[in-house]
């Protein structure tokens, strides 16, 4: 298999959505794949196992391919029935809930350039409430504004009249950056480069590498018919192929950006308690699967550096006078305890099955 191209690869880009209550922010997710600097191939439309979302996205968006995920209900599911349809070189997968930046696909085209490189992750902004609404976004890449972020896009003039600077809303104070991945945004921590995986909702494969490591579990992940909030499935993938092609690599490029919707119970306490516990118990079904050594071993590198700094970066912060340090500092010490005990549960589980 080779994994170059001599021309730019042509990207399809996979959407999945499950519930009308996202109406604005799939208009606007596709919206923002309109209006990328490469073109995408084509926008495949996965709706899971919802009659009546298909219908009426199907009539909305006519230049889309919306389809009926025909596998089992839930993410991993909707994205398997997209990557079959797809015809690009390059399958690209954005969140129902997120807008990507106009240089989305061009970084990702970019790093295929590199014949090693069998997939791409890019940098996800989290939209904290306060942020413009998906409508508004959309109101804006439809009057031929494109959106930037708010440190500025080196691809657009700074005093552009065609720029929309995008803001992203207001972080709770006890919020640490460590652990921005239980709203799906990119965390403190990841570096540019080779990665052991990219993140779900931000992320791209050559088609062949379906192909060569098959689709998404369907045991692992989310799925709106369970309550709590699973994940992991890309994790597994991406593990599964790096172990089936040890000779490629899988690269996070922060060229390739996405803001991501952070509804306001997400925002909660409650729901990072959750989260926390939930990717424990999804860590330990993905180290059952492809071995603690591979499935763990970016989490122990999280768990034993870059927690403690940020911990005591908290604590330095209220030192100074920020209070909210804190609670950064506390947070994390709690994430991280919530996190192992639902991968103690999640193991013995596992055992228990076997």
């Amino acid at each position: 298999m080779s994994t170059g191209h001599s021309a730019p690869p042509r990207i399809s880009v996979v959407i999945c959505a499950f519930t009308d209550k996202r109406w604005e922010d799939v208009l606007a997710a596709v919206a923002s794949v309109r209006a990328q600097r490469h073109p995408a191939h084509e926008i495949i439309l996965s709706v899971d196992h919802n009659p009546e979302l298909h219908g009426k996205l199907a009539a909305a968006l006519p230049d889309v391919n919306v389809v009926r995920n025909k596998h089992p209900r839930g993410l991993s599911g909707g994205k398997n029935t997209g990557v079959e349809l797809a015809t690009g070189d390059v399958v690209a997968f954005l969140d129902d809930d997120a807008v990507a930046a106009p240089g989305w696909l061009a970084a990702f085209a970019a790093a295929y350039a590199d014949p090693r490189v069998i997939g791409v992750g890019g940098r996800t902004l989290s939209l904290w409430p306060g942020a413009p609404s998906s409508a508004e976004l959309r109101a804006e890449m439809e009057s031929g504004r494109l959106l930037r972020i708010q440190t500025g896009d080196p691809h657009l003039h700074p005093d552009s009249a065609e720029a929309f600077t995008v803001t992203t809303g207001q972080r709770p104070r006890w919020f640490p950056e460590e652990f921005e991945w239980t709203v799906g945004g990119t965390y403190r921590g990841m570096l540019p480069g080779p990665v052991r995986n990219v993140l779900g909702g931000n992320a791209s494969f050559l088609r062949e590498a379906f192909d060569v490591a098959g689709g998404f579990s369907s045991d692992i992940g989310r799925t709106h018919a369970i309550d709590r909030p699973l994940g992991c499935e890309e994790t597994e993938f991406c593990i599964r192929l790096g172990q089936h092609r040890p000779d490629t690599i899988q690269l996070f490029e922060p060229d390739a950006v996405i803001w991501h919707r952070v509804p306001a119970e997400r925002t909660r306490f409650a729901y990072y308690r959750s989260r926390c516990y939930a990717e424990g118990l999804s860590k330990a079904l993905v180290a059952s699967l492809v071995g603690s050594q591979d499935g763990l071993s970016n989490e122990r590198a999280h768990a034993f550096k870059t927690l403690p700094k940020g911990a005591l970066r908290g604590v330095g912060d209220a030192a100074r006078g920020d209070v909210g340090g804190l609670g950064r500092a506390a947070a994390i010490t709690a994430g991280l305890g919530f996190t192992a005990t639902g991968y103690l549960v999640g193991r013995r589980a596992v055992r228990r099955g076997a």
